[in-house]
């Protein structure tokens, strides 16, 4: 199976269609179905015993965003950190940027109905790039005099990378596809 394209690999075809038109399913699965086939490295079994109300089917998406913030960005008490995108893995790296003691927690994306949500996580900031005229990263430089300390891209989107880049003072930001 092919992870990364949403087709499979033996064919380059989806597995899931709507009124005969194909739909492309994200990292091997398709979660708005009533029934699918997966692949077994796809799963995750859930203890029976465990209340479906309260069981979470969130992924690796905390795991990763808060584990990348806290590991590999590593942002200092004080700090301000820009997280360029608010979906599960981004929310998970503003948890993490909090935790570490980071002041400002700018949180970008273009949905501006996630940043109610993102306030729960400790995105201090929000900044829609939608609203601006001018590029992400001179809107950040111009919120924060110069620059963020720490960038943690969520998105996958290689204008974000960029904009992540451009505008961190230090070098140890953490992309996250």
């Amino acid at each position: 199976m092919n992870t990364d394209r949403g087709v499979m690999l033996s064919d380059g075809k989806s597995r899931f269609s709507i009124k005969g038109k194909p739909i492309y399913h994200f990292v091997g699965t398709c979660t708005f179905s009533e029934y699918t086939v997966v692949h077994v490295g796809c799963l995750a079994k859930i203890n029976p015993a465990a209340p479906l109300d309260k069981v979470c089917i969130l992924s690796c998406g905390i795991s990763t965003g808060l584990g990348a913030t806290l590991n590999v960005a590593k942002p200092t008490k004080g700090s301000t950190v820009a997280i360029f995108g608010l979906g599960v893995v981004s929310l998970a790296a503003a948890e993490g940027a909090r935790i570490a003691g980071a002041w400002r927690i700018i949180g970008v994306d273009l949905n501006a109905k996630r940043f109610d949500q993102a306030k729960k996580f400790g995105v201090t900031e929000f900044m829609n790039p939608k609203e601006h005229d001018k590029p992400v990263q001179k809107v950040i430089a111009e919120m924060t005099h110069g620059g963020v300390h720490r960038s943690v891209e969520c998105t996958g989107s290689v204008n974000a990378m960029i904009s992540a880049f451009e505008r961190v003072h230090d070098v140890t930001s953490c992309e996250l596809l």
